[in-house]
């Protein structure tokens, strides 16, 4: 005998319509139940979050992706080798994504038409698929990467302006000689004789030679809608090849860390038609400041923010002497140390060119060392005078009169830190305090 079914009756209907949330047969005066407050307020907060990703996505719209839209032939080839480069991987990446989420759905425990076959281990058919298809994308990659680490190679001359648009024989590159100080830029243009700072301009669809170097520590030259970046080194000289196709306003950055003022060390980059960058070259020239070896010392010191500024003529031979590290008098040039090396060098006279082989480039002695990161939980003050735990003392002991000596019980880091320097211990970071000095 089959049990009845019950039957709903009319008095069931609104209590069991107040139960599901439903308060369409409840008396109006009844007050509204908190599972139907619950849905709406969760239904509100989801159309607060949705609203708010909208807005989001609406913003995102101002970014400006200048990578991925750059004014350079070289960086439009940098680009559609990222684009290419990622085509090739998505190539497995998708279909294996994809793959997953099928799988799971076929195979899922509720669906009675999948194959069940726990003694399968084998096929010949989907082992070359998983074989050949990563060997095929690595070769294309390979021959991708061979390829464009010689044509964008930054020390060979440009070839072409533009795609189909070789460079005109009569065409002079612009040369333009590159300093990294702290924490600003500087331009030299030897075939003009002028010189900028924090600014630099050159004439759209014109090869650019840069020549780069550094006074203090390593830095790195970027100008995303020009070129890769590239680095910029004390002592040596690197070089980049680069065109601009647009004229416009773009934006040069340092992207190496080199200090406190590193994340503002940026500089302007203006492609000009020609007449413009005449106009900007008689503009320099108008300025009368001569960048000569006293002004550019000055300039070298550590600071911030620096306006920009144009000098009508540079000292002959300064940007040589910058990179033989000898700006300052009575030093001795990388050049003059390399060929007496190449000579066989100096024998005993060699003790005599120590103090003016001794490039002050964070200049200790003259008092304007740049802020830079102490030691992890070392204990000593910024700056101070006294060398972090775990490291020898540097070898300009003797020929700075032992700026590595303790000067002062507690350590104020006298005679090497900046005016007004915060003297306060460095903050405990991660690592603790090292209990012996490390042995190198």
């Amino acid at each position: 005998m089959q049990p009845t079914r019950p039957v709903r009756t009319s008095l069931a209907a609104p209590r069991a319509a107040w139960d599901h949330g439903v308060n369409a047969l409840a008396s109006p005066s009844a007050p509204p139940s908190p599972v139907v407050l619950a849905r709406h307020s969760s239904r509100t907060r989801g159309a607060l979050r949705g609203l708010a990703l909208i807005s989001a996505s609406a913003l995102l719209g101002g970014c400006n992706l200048i990578v991925m839209s750059p004014a350079g032939d070289v960086a439009v080839q940098q680009r559609n080798l990222i684009l290419a480069s990622t085509a090739l991987m998505l190539l497995v990446i998708v279909p294996v994504i994809a793959l997953a989420f099928l799988f799971g759905w076929r195979y899922r425990a509720s669906n009675p038409d999948a194959t069940y076959d726990p003694d399968w281990h084998h096929s010949t058919q989907l082992e070359v698929v998983i074989w050949t298809v990563p060997l095929l994308i690595i070769i294309a990659l390979g021959a991708m990467t061979w390829i464009s680490t010689h044509t964008l190679d930054p020390y060979r001359p440009l070839t072409r302006l533009a795609p189909n648009k070789p460079v005109p024989a009569d065409v002079k590159p612009l040369t333009v000689q590159v300093v990294a100080l702290d924490w600003k830029w500087l331009f030299v243009y030897p075939e003009y004789g002028i010189a900028s700072l924090n600014e630099m301009a050159a004439p759209a669809n014109r090869p650019i030679a840069f020549k780069l170097t550094s006074s203090s520590v390593w830095n790195t030259f970027y100008v995303p809608a020009l070129a890769g970046m590239i680095y910029a080194m004390p002592g040596m000289e690197t070089k980049l090849h680069a065109v601009m196709n647009k004229e416009g306003e773009f934006k040069g950055q340092s992207a190496h860390y080199s200090g406190s003022g590193f994340s503002r060390m940026n500089f302007g980059f203006r492609s000009l038609s020609e007449q413009g960058f005449d106009e900007w070259v008689a503009k320099a020239k108008a300025s009368e400041t001569s960048l000569s070896r006293d002004v550019f010392l000055k300039l070298e010191r550590p600071s911030e923010a620096e306006p920009v500024r144009y000098f009508a003529s540079v000292e002959n031979g300064l940007y040589e002497a910058i990179l033989g590290m000898c700006v300052e008098p009575n030093l001795m040039c990388a050049s003059e140390m390399h060929h007496i090396d190449k000579r066989g060098g100096a024998g005993l006279e060699s003790a005599a060119n120590r103090e003016r082989l001794d490039y002050d480039n964070r200049r200790l002695r003259s008092g304007d060392e740049p802020s830079g990161a102490t030691f992890p939980a070392s204990g000593r003050p910024p700056m101070g005078a006294v060398q972090p735990e775990g490291m020898m003392p540097r070898d300009q002991h003797l020929s700075r009169e032992g700026v590595n000596e303790r000067k002062g019980e507690p350590d104020q880091g006298q005679g090497n830190a900046l005016p007004g320097a915060d003297r306060s211990p460095a903050p405990a970071q991660l690592n603790n305090r090292p209990s012996e000095r490390h042995k190198h």
